[in-house]
């Protein structure tokens, strides 16, 4: 059967859309940076592709290292008038903001397909998280900010890609929430237009929020070590992060640095594969590329039958493709697993890891084809990946050690729990992980071994929202903790001699 494009969804009507509601930012051939609250047409734009079909979208206009310190002191100017409006015009301006999101909610979720691939349920899911986080925060912020104050400096945000909405606009939201002025460096891989459009409805409410677009060498001199920056606020991979780390280990300054990790679930004495077989299929969702996607299953040796029944019908039955491919004009978008991954060079990446790793030992399990993929007729397919498993990775394979960041799965067999807690601490440390097992305290005893900040019981754990705190151990985190109270903390000066809860050098943990 043939698809075709929704109509009125393509890029040329979405980006016209923005073009009409937030005329300041976006120009007909380019968008703009955003710093004094002024939009500027400055800094070279970069060439970009939509990861799901390789046509051109808008790049960033990149900005050089004078420019970033431009925005940097400016921030810094907005951060001083800030701090001491009042806490109530506080909270009606970000709920004015949020107000105007809810108003281009289709349009925002929009703008994450086209930009990075997402499928429509999961975008809008992304605007949704963020608005009805932000939302809890104004309601619950008094007793958060009691006998509390903003930094002495805006807060910097470096974020990856790939939650534009629920991790970065709305940690932003929540830092003006708390008195700080914000600055957000926008993701060279994608995510630009939705930020830009975000950023000008925050703008537009009366908030303190500064964009800018730029390579990270060019723009981390200004970004991470300026002496107005209050607090640096990191979402990525672990080079880079070391790098910020490196940049601050000499300032003190306050940060937040999450990084990534192998999240790990363990299988041991277990017997419910029902329950587990629908849990397989849910951690594909959006080709798992995701900050606690489940890559990596360790298994006992003497339950390899029962959870390989249970495992290949589920990654059997993930759906994969184009996420506005419709069969006819009035029909519902599809409903997809996951869509491409972020581009072409990263398939190419995943494509390579996997060949390897089954050149040198590993035993491919599953491979999918394109050909089970929702597709339009003759469209660009390199940045499509379909799902792949593999029992037993080389040791020495990024894929046994190290987050994909794509659906692939890898499987570890083992004999005992010495070898289970090896397999599932292989990456130094994770942001969340599970064990399944039949017996409560066989599971908690070993859960309280496993390297990883939030440990489910024969459930998968999520980064949270609201209350929920969110962290990570080892290499996955560096500085403060972050979720419900702890967010606020994280950016807010409290009393004299205040430690906060966090990995930091010396490990101080939650009591």
């Amino acid at each position: 059967m043939s698809l075709m494009l929704k109509p009125g969804t393509s890029w040329t009507e979405t980006y016209a859309r923005c073009l009409a509601i937030a005329p300041e930012a976006f120009d007909q051939d380019r968008v703009r940076n955003l710093w004094a609250g002024t939009w500027h047409r400055v800094g070279e734009p970069g060439p970009a592709s939509s990861p799901i079909d390789g046509s051109a979208i808008a790049g960033p206009p990149m900005l050089g290292a004078a420019a970033a310190e431009q925005a940097v002191k400016a921030a810094m100017v907005q951060h001083r008038a800030w701090r001491d409006v009042a806490l109530p015009e506080r909270k009606a301006r970000v709920t004015g903001a949020l107000d105007a999101l809810i108003e281009h909610r289709e349009l925002l979720a929009m703008l994450l397909v086209w930009e990075i691939g997402k499928p429509w349920k999961t975008a809008c899911a992304d605007v949704d998280r963020c608005i009805d986080g932000v939302r809890w925060y104004v309601e619950e912020c008094d007793g958060m900010l009691a006998g509390r104050g903003p930094l002495d400096g805006p807060v910097s945000n470096i974020a990856s890609w790939n939650y534009p909405m629920s991790v970065l606009v709305h940690a932003m939201l929540v830092q003006v929430l708390a008195g700080n002025a914000v600055i957000a460096k926008t993701p060279t891989d994608g995510g630009l237009c939705c930020l830009t459009l975000a950023s000008a409805l925050m703008v537009r409410a009366g908030l303190p929020v500064t964009l800018v677009s730029g390579s990270g060498s060019a723009l981390s001199p200004a970004l991470v070590r300026a002496p107005e920056i209050g607090c640096v606020s990191f979402v990525g991979g672990r080079d880079t992060g070391a790098a910020v780390a490196t940049a601050l280990a000499d300032l003190g300054k306050r940060h937040v640095l999450e990084q990534e990790g192998l999240n790990c679930w363990g299988i041991w004495e277990y017997g419910d594969f029902g329950t587990l077989a629908a849990q397989i299929r849910k951690t594909f969702d959006y080709a798992k590329q995701r900050c606690t996607a489940y890559p990596r299953f360790v298994v006992q040796r003497e339950l390899f039958d029962q959870f390989l029944a249970a495992y290949l019908p589920a990654i059997q039955a993930v759906r994969f493709g184009h996420p506005l491919a419709v069969a006819a004009p009035d029909d519902p978008l599809p409903e997809l697993d996951f869509g491409p991954v972020i581009n072409a060079t990263k398939a190419k990446e995943l494509t390579g890891q996997v060949e390897e790793a089954v050149a040198r030992g590993g035993v491919p399990l599953f491979r999918g084809s394109l050909s089970q993929a929702v597709l339009l007729d003759g469209q660009d397919t390199s940045a499509y990946f379909p799902p792949v498993s593999i029992l037993g990775p080389p040791r020495w394979s990024p894929l046994f050690h190290a987050e994909p960041f794509g659906p692939v799965d890898t499987i570890v067999l083992v004999d005992t729990q010495a070898e289970l807690l090896a397999a599932m601490n292989a990456s130094n440390g994770s942001l969340v992980a599970t064990i399944s097992c039949d017996d409560e305290v066989t599971a908690q005893r070993i859960a309280r071994e496993v390297r990883a900040f939030k440990v489910g019981i024969n459930r998968p754990r999520s980064r949270g929202d609201r209350e929920e705190l969110f962290g990570g151990l080892g290499a996955s985190w560096r500085g403060a903790f972050v979720g419900g109270r702890l967010l606020v903390h994280a950016v807010t000066q409290g009393p004299a001699g205040e430690r906060l809860p966090g990995n930091f050098p010396d490990y101080t943990l939650l009591p």
